[in-house]
């Protein structure tokens, strides 16, 4: 008897968890943030520049170490951030060797990525079993660092997705530089971006999450997956066929997270040539969340783009868009 009541109550449970996710009622994951985040840094402190995918040309790292040295911090590169190995930047321990010394060591205070590329996934696993949470650092890149923001962004852990060493090694003066580099010293962000004619009105709320679209597409169903209910999403791309993206859209749609965000920035998404189907991706991104109420932002800095602002993943969002404008804030 009292293994059939136990079971009853099992059932009833289960029921009433399906029936609030029908009735769009369940709690949607906004991620929960840790007490600490990574500190400003401050003249002396030490920046470590790493390669954790593809292969980077060493006069582009130097000229960026020379920036970043001339903004008083203490620049050192890993061991390896030169090597190669195929398409890489080293073979996969190699690769995880350096990446892991520079997320634990306490002199660290921010770890710049050297590039994108591909070759992040290959390590995901083992950065995870890493003790993350004991000395928080903000990591800095884009495009296939999309993943590590992803493993961050899961453990409640702050970072930046901005432009890497190519981009830094134009120095100070450049106005992304400056922001990134308002960021590292503890700034908030605060972009603003012209109107476009796509945009959907409104204020949104909301842990910011996202980056590369076709990386962050590819944690579905793992431990790193970021796309889910509740949150603000921004995404970018570049070099992907539109049908492709239709299907990470539709993916989202059908899993129950398109339609509960709570706001969209739809950042550059290069060399994505228009179709027989759909004139760009901004089209085809305006017919998928065309019966949705939430904001929308198109045609904002984000990606393989020479203007490329810097946002801080895995943190607290106002999106706000407006007939005269678009504003992105993080205090």
């Amino acid at each position: 008897m009292r293994q059939l009541l136990l079971l009853f109550y099992v059932l009833s449970g289960l029921f009433a968890f399906a029936q609030s996710f029908a009735d769009g009622d369940m709690l949607v994951e906004d991620f929960s943030h840790s007490s600490m985040s990574p500190q400003p840094l401050i003249a002396g402190d030490r920046v470590a520049i790493v390669s954790p995918a593809s292969i980077i040309r060493p006069q582009t790292v130097h000229a960026a170490v020379s920036v970043l040295r001339d903004q008083g911090w203490d620049v050192v590169t890993g061991p390896n951030a030169f090597n190669r190995w195929g398409t890489f930047a080293g073979t996969d321990a190699e690769r995880l060797a350096d990446l892991s010394a520079a997320l634990t060591d306490p002199a660290v205070s921010a770890v710049v990525c050297s590039r994108g590329g591909y070759g992040v996934v290959h390590i995901l696993d083992s950065l995870a079993a890493l003790p993350l949470e004991d000395n928080q650092k903000w990591v800095i890149g884009f495009s296939d660092i999309s993943a590590i923001h992803a493993l961050l962004t899961s453990r409640g852990i702050p970072s930046i997705h901005a432009s890497m060493t190519e981009h830094i090694a134009l120095g100070a003066d450049d106005v992304d530089n400056a922001a990134l580099f308002g960021i590292l010293r503890g700034e908030g962000v605060e972009h603003s971006v012209e109107p476009d004619a796509l945009n959907r009105c409104g204020r949104a709320e909301g842990t910011l999450v996202g980056g590369n679209l076709s990386v962050i597409a590819g944690l579905i169903g793992t431990p790193y997956d970021i796309l889910r209910p509740g949150v603000v999403l921004f995404v970018e791309d570049v070099n992907e066929p539109i049908y492709k993206l239709e299907r990470i859209f539709y993916n989202l749609k059908l899993a129950g997270v398109l339609p509960r965000l709570k706001g969209l920035i739809v950042g550059k998404f290069a060399k994505c040539a228009a179709d027989a189907d759909f004139e760009s991706v901004e089209s085809m991104i305006d017919r998928m969340v065309g019966e949705y109420g939430y904001p929308v932002a198109y045609n904002v800095p984000i990606g393989h783009v020479s203007h490329n602002v810097p946002v801080i993943c895995g943190a607290p969002v106002v999106l706000d868009v407006r007939p005269e404008g678009v504003t992105i804030t993080q205090r």
